[in-house]
């Protein structure tokens, strides 16, 4: 075998060779969520709900922001302080970073949750989260849409009254799409590292 065939070969291996690292490297750099994905992804439904401040959030205009949302009530006694006292330590977590998060907290308790006493729970965890309320009828399709259960127990004359509710978290990525779910107690170092890969992504 000639010297030009010797060291033909011994470049067809040498490519070879790289391109099985290469393929491998990308294999193992692919990000594994620790959410429950959608898949497919789908666009998350529209809605437009009352500020404290007045003004209305929507949906649709927080298009290039993940959105965070946690459907609970603000006489919870546990579940709804733990994830919000978790997202609290998550946005603190992401830095800078969680300039680009909306977290925003839904009420399922409209009865005693106004938009007022709303934001007012949600912002003293975090001044910048976002609190929500309405009307029974403006949030009701909300619920639907986000596919979120909530039923008053008791006979309903305690004014002290329980909700039982949903209790993930759903994610909403920078292109609109209705993109993921956290489990209760899955813990605020998962929630940090899914958030990190989605401000990552293109629109």
């Amino acid at each position: 075998m000639n010297t030009r065939r010797i060291l033909g070969v011994v470049g067809l291996v040498a490519l070879v060779v790289l391109g099985v690292y290469v393929a491998v490297e990308v294999a193992g750099s692919r990000y594994t969520f620790l959410g429950s994905v959608i898949e497919p992804a789908a666009p998350a439904q529209d809605f437009a709900l009352p500020r404290a401040d007045g003004n209305e959030y929507r949906l649709s205009e927080r298009r290039g922001q993940v959105v965070v949302i946690f459907f609970g009530y603000t006489s919870c006694p546990d579940y709804c302080p733990t994830t919000m006292g978790e997202l609290k330590l998550v946005a603190e977590q992401l830095g800078a970073e969680a300039a680009g998060v909306d977290f925003v907290f839904i009420t399922v308790d409209p009865a005693r949750d106004t938009p007022e006493v709303t934001q007012g729970f949600a912002g003293g965890f975090n001044p910048a989260f976002i609190g929500l309320s309405g009307s029974e009828e403006e949030l009701a399709s909300v619920w639907q849409a986000y596919f979120v259960y909530r039923a008053r127990l008791g006979d309903g004359s305690d004014p002290g009254y329980l909700m039982d509710h949903t209790t993930r978290v759903i994610v909403v990525d920078k292109a609109g799409n209705f993109r993921m779910t956290f489990p209760y107690g899955i813990g605020p170092a998962a929630i940090e590292s899914d958030l990190r890969y989605l401000l990552g992504e293109k629109e």
